[in-house]
């Protein structure tokens, strides 16, 4: 299984710097505005093709990986958020360092980044099966209209 974390090292995160944090929290939001535009691309992707499914099976299967992109979509949504809060606490602790929980924040900072990782690979499956589906639709509907005529 691949790896889907930014950061330098493994310990990283238990000895870093405040501001070292902020850095690869900010590289966290922008991957997931990628996602974000990714995902509304894929989901474009989907409307545009899906009024030309003649075929059940070929619906169903559509209709199953655009609630999978819809899903990916919500989550993006709620992590990017989950970010934006965990910077402004970041923001926080460089103006006034943290004394009692900054190992528990930085744990906070470990899940966060462990939810971001487990995302992405979640929304490169719903890709690749996306693709994959988009690929047996057309194929498929290329040949039904072939016979047709």
């Amino acid at each position: 299984m691949a790896d889907y974390r930014a950061r330098p090292k493994a310990d990283f995160i238990q000895e870093t710097n405040w501001q070292e944090l902020y850095v690869l929290t900010n590289h966290w939001k922008s991957d997931m505005l990628f996602y974000k535009d990714d995902l509304k691309f894929l989901h474009h992707l989907i409307d545009k093709y899906f009024i030309w499914i003649t075929q059940k099976d070929n619906i169903n299967e559509v209709q199953e990986i655009g609630r999978d992109i819809l899903k990916d979509t919500r989550e993006c949504e709620l992590l990017i958020e989950k970010i934006e809060n965990h910077l402004l606490h970041i923001g926080t602790a460089i103006k006034e360092p943290l004394k009692k929980d900054s190992g528990k924040f930085r744990d906070e900072h470990q899940e966060l980044e462990d939810e971001i990782a487990y995302f992405i690979k979640t929304v490169r499956e719903n890709r690749k099966q996306l693709f994959k589906v988009t690929e047996h639709v057309l194929d498929s509907e290329q040949l039904a209209h072939l016979v047709e005529k």
